[in-house]
């Protein structure tokens, strides 16, 4: 969000325009927005219907609906006439327009711009170059990761007079992508982080790789990178090189030193100087990310001792917006790592996802760099919150408290610092709200965050929603585009939480959710979830809670049929939506193929009941073994729904297919399908084809360490014997929280820091020993109790499911975004 502008008549010019339609050609222009879900400042927004995975111009309606009245689209795409009033630019290309409008955006600006580019620690360099300049610079960066061909187009339309310096990302995964990136980033110091693995199958080697991301450089005044990660491939950069690393380099790094504290020294030689910072990190990514760093800053002429002084003082970046149950039956959205427009824009729109409390309150701190621009900066703030209909507003700082009277309308409270807004903690009275934590680190809204969260134990299992949404979108990619996906959400979404999850998929689009029991499906209403919802194993004591809360069940007997028309009847309700389950080979629930004239008569004599769909379930999809027998299933369920429909004389949603099948069974795709555990990113043999990244990561902290002689032993039954002097740590978690017993005495392992350590002797209720000898593990750490469940799983003889669900709920459930 910035206050420069331009008319829609203006932006036409900049690109590469076709022909335009104008109802207003003077309409002012602020937003760039793209996705029809994510509206905000429509009055002033264009909408680009980019066409990508999903074709924009299909929700060019949406946007409309939505307030927008400014669009560019693809020629031949859109019918104008439909849409009254709003102003359309055609382009040919709606990327290639987004992309120019970004780059004259940022010619508009002569203040310098550093790109950022490399396979690993492009944002964490990013954030920690914006942490060290923060004193001489007012910086526009990209927001969290940024740095794709839309990413950096939006993260460049930040840029306004308020700044005197931006650092930008660019990532690639393919050839031919960086060009376009460097036509818009113009950068005038190019850094590289570092070549990994990441993307390789992009490029047909690592070498066209290294080239690639090298176009960046081309005609920067400053190179900055390192010579051991380019392959002697030149840099193309016309300005002065500044080179680090441990070989032939300008910033020679000749070794590091762990101190006390958990600190790292690191010595170079510089200019035939002996040089040294120290960093709060001790990890190999950490030190290189900082020697980066070091090389960017004396590039730019920076004093060593300067340097030296900043780096001492470098906070982690915390890269995730997480999302907790909070006190009083509140949601807490903790983004506080940063705090400045661009991301209080993101986590706004967060914001607006969530559909389980009327009440939105944002807790915000002073935006650092506001000073002398604070007219500016908290003007944006103010329309940045009325247009996301924020409901109340705490603010934390005095250039906040000089700004009230921006923010008058709305329910406002105002606190010089975070000491004075935790004394008046009882008094602000948070109840049944989703409370947004949108701080600057010296605010340390950390303290906030622990006194508004709900207080359970120490061991959480934490979902990555940007995962499960990248593991939908590869299922989507599957599929044409007119079959129907629904989500199973059933079993607390296979332990990950029902709630969240489904907001996610609602808000992607899914068709439809399933769950087994009535009651799982009343709390996803009582949380705003509107989709449509099937219920899977419904009784006759639940129809009045399906009633009335608009679900939709599954029919699989004669008997439900009949109590279930029996209750509408009995309400004078009339075409009430059900799904008909047949059994063609599973033998779980469902009628049987044989009873399709019997069925056929009871639906056509009754009026309360209308079929919304027919689905029969897969028994073994995934296993090619069985192929055979999955092809006389879908023979028989084609042939059993061929003869309803005909009977019945109206269409229904026929589907089979389930996360198996869905990859290895196109011809069973039908008219929708249903994703279940692939959501989550299992992986399974037929999972090859896809991409899939682990949702879920159960974690928990190390509550003791002790010294154990050899001949001891550990836990219960003296099961755990040692054969040598060992240091064992006491984790906080048990088979109560749902670690099987199975994993105990050395069958099971954790990794604690970064190394896999075994269990020792028997798994506690409350607790599992762990050998930790040789690790330098400390009393709190953070233990990854699984992170890949397939071969967990694997190692007690059982599947991912049971583990996932198996989790107990006392276990607290943590969402981020990273």
């Amino acid at each position: 969000m910035h206050e420069q502008s331009y008319t829609i008549r203006r932006i036409s010019e900049l690109m590469p325009t076709v022909r335009v339609y104008f109802n207003d050609e003077s309409a002012e222009v602020r937003s760039l927005l793209y996705d029809s879900r994510k509206l905000s400042d429509t009055q002033h927004g264009v909408f680009f219907a980019l066409e990508g995975r999903r074709d924009g111009h299909q929700y060019v309606k949406e946007a409309y609906a939505g307030g927008v009245r400014n669009f560019v689209v693809a020629e031949g795409k859109t019918e104008t006439t439909w849409f009254p009033g709003a102003n359309f630019i055609v382009v040919g290309d709606t990327l290639e327009a987004l992309q120019v409008l970004a780059m004259h955006h940022r010619n508009q600006f002569a203040y310098p711009v550093i790109g950022i580019t490399g396979s690993n620690g492009k944002t964490i360099v990013k954030e920690w170059l914006a942490q060290l300049l923060a004193p001489e610079y007012r910086i526009a960066r990209s927001p969290k990761s940024y740095n794709s061909q839309i990413g950096v187009a939006l993260s460049l339309w930040q840029l306004d007079n308020t700044c005197d310096l931006a650092i930008i990302e660019a990532g690639i995964s393919q050839q031919g992508e960086m060009e376009v990136l460097h036509r818009m980033i113009q950068p005038d110091i190019a850094v590289l982080t570092n070549i990994g693995p990441a993307h390789d199958d992009g490029f047909a080697s690592a070498k066209d790789k290294i080239s690639e991301k090298l176009r960046l450089f081309n005609g920067a005044k400053q190179a900055v990178y390192s010579p051991d990660h380019i392959a002697g491939i030149p840099v193309p950069s016309t300005g002065r090189h500044m080179t680090w690393g441990a070989g032939d380099a300008l910033l020679h790094v000749m070794g590091h030193d762990v101190l006390a504290g958990r600190k790292c020294c690191i010595r170079a030689r510089y200019e035939g100087q002996l040089v040294q910072i120290t960093i709060p990190f001790i990890d190999a990514a950490a030190r290189e990310n900082a020697v980066c760093c070091w090389a960017t800053m004396l590039a730019m002429g920076y004093d060593s001792a300067v340097i030296a002084e900043r780096m001492v003082s470098l906070q982690p970046v915390e890269m995730r917006l997480e999302m907790k149950k909070g006190i009083n039956n509140c949601t807490v959205i903790d983004d506080s790592y940063s705090n400045d427009l661009s991301s209080l824009h993101i986590a706004l729109d967060f914001l607006q996802q969530q559909q389980q409390h009327a009440s939105r309150t944002l807790v915000l701190s002073d935006i650092p760099g506001a000073s002398g621009h604070e007219e500016e900066v908290y003007s944006a703030v103010a329309k940045l919150l009325a247009h996301n209909k924020i409901t109340r507003l705490i603010t934390i700082g005095p250039g906040l408290m000089r700004q009230s009277p921006r923010f008058d309308f709305v329910r406002h409270e105002a606190f010089a610092d975070t000491a004075s807004f935790l004394a008046s903690l009882a008094d602000l009275r948070f109840q049944d709200e989703t409370i947004l934590l949108k701080g600057a680190r010296k605010y340390a809204f950390e303290r906030i965050s622990q006194v508004l969260t709900a207080k359970l134990h120490d061991t959480v299992l934490e979902t990555n929603l940007n995962a499960v949404e990248h593991n939908l979108n590869q299922y989507r990619a599957l599929l044409p585009k007119h079959v129907k996906l629904m989500a199973m959400v059933k079993a607390f979404s296979y332990g990950s939480g029902s709630y969240e999850v489904a907001s996610l998929l609602q808000f992607n689009k899914v068709d439809y959710l399933a769950v087994a029991y009535v009651d799982e499906g009343v709390e996803l209403r009582k949380s705003g979830i509107t989709l449509p919802i099937m219920v899977m194993s419904p009784t006759a004591a639940s129809f009045d809670a399906l009633l009335a809360h608009g679900l939709e069940p599954e029919i699989y007997s004669f008997g439900v049929l009949d109590d279930f028309i029996r209750v509408l009847a009995g309400k004078q309700l009339v075409d009430y939506p059900i799904h008909i389950k047949v059994d063609t080979g599973m033998h779980r629930l469902g009628f049987s193929v044989s009873d399709i004239e019997q069925l056929i008569s009871c639906l056509q004599e009754t009026g309360e009941v209308k079929v919304q769909s027919v689905f029969s379930h897969l028994a073994a999809a995934g296993d090619a073994t069985h192929d055979a027998f999955t092809a006389r299933q879908l023979a028989a369920f084609e042939l059993f729904a061929g003869k309803l429909v005909d009977a019945l004389r109206y269409p229904f949603i026929r589907h089979i297919a389930n996360t198996a099948g869905i990859q290895r069974w196109p011809q069973a795709h039908l008219d929708m399908v249903r994703l279940g555990i692939g959501l989550y990113g299992v992986h399974k043999e037929w999972h090859k084809v896809l991409v899939l990244q682990q949702a879920s990561t159960l974690k928990t902290t190390i509550t003791q360490i002790r010294e154990v002689p050899a001949g001891e032993s550990v836990g219960y039954n003296r099961s755990g014997m040692l054969t040598k002097d060992s240091t064992i740590a006491t984790v906080n978690i048990g088979y109560a929280d749902g670690y099987d017993r199975r994993f105990g005495n050395g069958v099971g392992s954790m990794m604690v820091k970064g190394k896999t350590v075994p269990t020792v002797g028997d798994i506690c209720m409350d607790m599992t020993m762990l050998d930790v000898s040789g690790v330098d593990a400390r009393e709190g750490d953070e233990v990854i109790v699984f992170g890949d469940v397939d071969r967990l799983a694997k190692t007690i003889g059982t599947i991912p499911y049971e583990l996932l669900t198996g989790i107990s709920q006392r276990v607290k459930r943590v969402y981020y975004y990273g």
